[in-house]
């Protein structure tokens, strides 16, 4: 299915059960409401997803029940953070036999390339693979920035196509704009910048929150585009003391107790994650209650 890198993406959890088995069908759950309310795609094993602790079989699973469950309704886009090239190319590869629809990709992990190997990893990974790619840019996390001139090369590849722009300075989603026009897609992949950079010309958001408030998350986007402002930035109010927890490094504990609180998931996660307990999960309950007892009346034109 062709990925057009607009709307919004949610960066999915990986579920698991009690002894830590992948959880398919609460997996399966999620997604349905996802699809129910709109979403444009999905992502499977991104920060979210708990890439870092998946087997590549797991990988694999995970991708071959989105594609069934999801049935060409949206695409399904497959995260790459690996520390080899050899092992990104490979990745990218079984992803391609196993019927993914995109890629998002990071720089190397663990080591902080520079401009050269930088752009050198991108550009190996993209002739490699028929699927389109989107650059994952997070500075912020993942300690290497993917820099306006290391786009400049970037962009001239067929394959590489989009951004999921981290970097945490809206501005950037303007010079993007500036200096690569409709040449490469923009996503917003920070939640709490989602609503700034739609406004200033992102074509999408790779959302975090939205795991657990789909709707919500949807008709933001829908509003903003459909130049709604201020019906936008009521749902946006509501939300931001939910979509401040997708900035903690805890995002995957905070969000996924979230997805259950919203019936649409489980807390349970993969060690060396542990569930929340006592203050902590107390405090972040009472965040996400006050927000599931307080959910805005959403315009006609997002219902």
């Amino acid at each position: 299915m062709q990925v057009n890198w607009t709307g919004v993406y949610p960066a999915v959890t990986t579920k698991f059960t009690p002894d830590d088995a992948l959880d398919l069908d609460t997996f399966g759950l999620n997604l349905d409401a996802q699809i129910a309310a709109g979403v444009h795609g999905i992502i499977l094993g991104g920060t979210l997803g708990e890439a870092s602790t998946l087997t590549e079989a797991e990988k694999d699973r995970l991708l071959e029940y989105a594609l069934k469950k999801s049935d060409g309704r949206i695409p399904v886009v497959l995260n790459i953070a690996e520390g080899s090239t050899s092992s990104a190319i490979a990745a990218a590869k079984r992803a391609v036999q196993n019927g993914a629809d995109g890629l998002m990709v990071l720089p190397p992990m663990r080591y902080a390339s520079d401009h050269r190997e930088t752009v050198a990893y991108f550009l190996a990974i993209a002739d490699a693979t028929p699927l389109p790619v989107m650059v994952y840019n997070n500075p912020v996390d993942y300690k290497t920035e993917v820099t306006l001139p290391m786009f400049e090369e970037l962009v001239r590849h067929p394959h590489i196509q989009a951004v999921k722009e981290s970097t945490r300075d809206v501005s950037n989603v303007t010079r993007l704009r500036n200096a690569f026009g409709d040449d490469l897609k923009i996503l917003c992949g920070v939640d709490t910048l989602a609503m700034e950079s739609l406004t200033m010309g992102a074509d999408g958001w790779v959302a975090g929150l939205v795991c657990a408030f789909p709707v919500e998350t949807v008709a933001v986007y829908n509003l903003v585009k459909a130049d709604w402002p201020e019906e936008a930035l009521a749902i946006y109010r509501w939300f931001l003391p939910l979509l401040e927890l997708d900035l903690h490094p805890k995002l995957v504990q905070y969000i996924k107790l979230a997805e259950q609180l919203a019936g649409i998931g489980t807390e349970y996660v993969r060690a060396p994650r542990l569930r929340l307990a006592g203050d902590e999960r107390e405090r972040i309950i009472g965040i996400i209650e006050k927000g599931l007892h307080s959910r805005p009346e959403l315009p006609t034109l997002v219902i």
